[in-house]
């Protein structure tokens, strides 16, 4: 699998998550449940996740290693700044912070910690571009994406796009999915918050692995769709059942572990991302498994489907997203950043991967 496969495989995978779970973004796992039964087809386009990830990968052939914050500012007053009138719309709470400290002259840091959502996960949504950069080489990968988050995040927000980065340039190395996590576990302090999510996540699927198994055993669609029209004559609604109750414990277990219940929003980093490397080891690295079940949590769900999609794309390889999926993905729309309307994600992918 050459490296271009991989970036494409990273972006693609990035951008069916965020379109898969952008219908889902803020709902529950049993609201979710009760409209799709599992959430496995895609119905509209993608969000702010993917404009940001090919505004990202710009930044990265543009400057390449030697990218610093001083950079990524400057970027945003030349191309971002003056094509908002008015509200920016589409984006998270860290980006509409930080478009407003830099239109009042503020410089990174201080652009990242003058708002209150340092700790969004507006970085780890767009952290998979730093990955794809440096196959192989977390610590330089999380090096590069704190470039770009000191402009816009702070604190956990940094920590949550250097774990993501960090995932995936040991994906595009080809390590395997524990490998991937542990990469990640590296290149941020133990004892913050993210890291001991992520540690929680996993711990929870040590223990629920069986009932994992089950549920992914039952069909991409859930054992909640039913046997349907074309089943198989043996399928075994007793099995399916046992199935759906497992996974639904395991979400349950997650959410219990991780997830701030009582926060308004739900774009929190260490929960986000948790998340989201949950749903990449209970689907085994496998692109369609770990996204569907990343939007099946809920919560951020585009996000989580994005990271998740991400990671898993950045190991499988570009033949690794589902066709279905692949042949939904267009160019984007400049809804939330004008600068990137009409770039295609394989395209960017194949950008970055001439500088490598």
């Amino acid at each position: 699998m050459t490296l271009r496969d991989r970036a494409r495989g990273c972006l693609l995978g990035l951008a069916a998550g965020d379109a898969l779970g952008a219908p889902a973004e803020n709902l529950t796992p049993s609201e979710i449940r009760r409209r799709w039964g599992r959430l496995t087809e895609i119905e509209g386009g993608g969000t702010d996740d993917t404009e940001y990830a090919i505004f990202a990968a710009s930044l990265l052939v543009r400057h390449g290693h030697a990218l610093t914050s001083e950079d990524v500012a400057a970027a945003y007053r030349e191309l971002i700044l003056p094509r908002i009138a008015g509200p920016m719309r589409g984006a998270g709470f860290s980006e509409l912070g930080t478009v407003e400290a830099l239109r009042r002259g503020l410089e990174p840091p201080l652009t990242g910690l003058v708002h209150a959502h340092g700790w969004s996960d507006g970085l780890a949504m767009r952290a998979a571009p730093y990955g794809i950069f440096c196959p192989g080489d977390p610590a330089e990968a999380a090096r590069l994406v704190e470039q770009d988050g000191l402009v816009s995040a702070a604190g956990e927000g940094i920590l949550g796009g250097r774990a993501v980065a960090g995932a995936v340039a040991a994906a595009m190395g080809g390590a395997a999915p524990d490998e991937v996590v542990a990469a990640a576990l590296a290149v941020i302090p133990p004892d913050s918050w993210t890291a001991r999510n992520i540690v929680r996540v996993r711990d929870v699927l040590g223990r629920s692995s069986a009932a994992v198994a089950d549920a992914h055993a039952a069909g991409p669609a859930g054992p909640a769709a039913g046997p349907g029209p074309d089943a198989d004559a043996d399928f075994d609604a007793d099995a399916a059942r046992r199935a759906d109750a497992g996974g639904q414990a395991v979400v349950e277990a997650l959410h219990e572990a991780v997830v701030v219940r009582h926060y308004p929003w739900t774009d929190v980093a260490p929960e986000a991302v948790a998340l989201a490397f949950a749903a990449f080891l209970a689907g085994g690295g496998d692109v369609e498994a770990s996204v569907t079940f990343g939007v099946s949590l809920g919560r951020d769900a585009d996000t989580i489907g994005a990271i998740a999609g991400a990671v898993a794309g950045a190991g499988s390889g570009e033949s690794g997203v589902p066709r279905r999926w692949a042949g939904r993905i267009g160019p984007v729309t400049g809804k939330c950043l004008p600068v990137v309307a009409g770039r295609h994600v394989l395209d960017v992918a194949d950008e970055l991967a001439e500088r490598l």
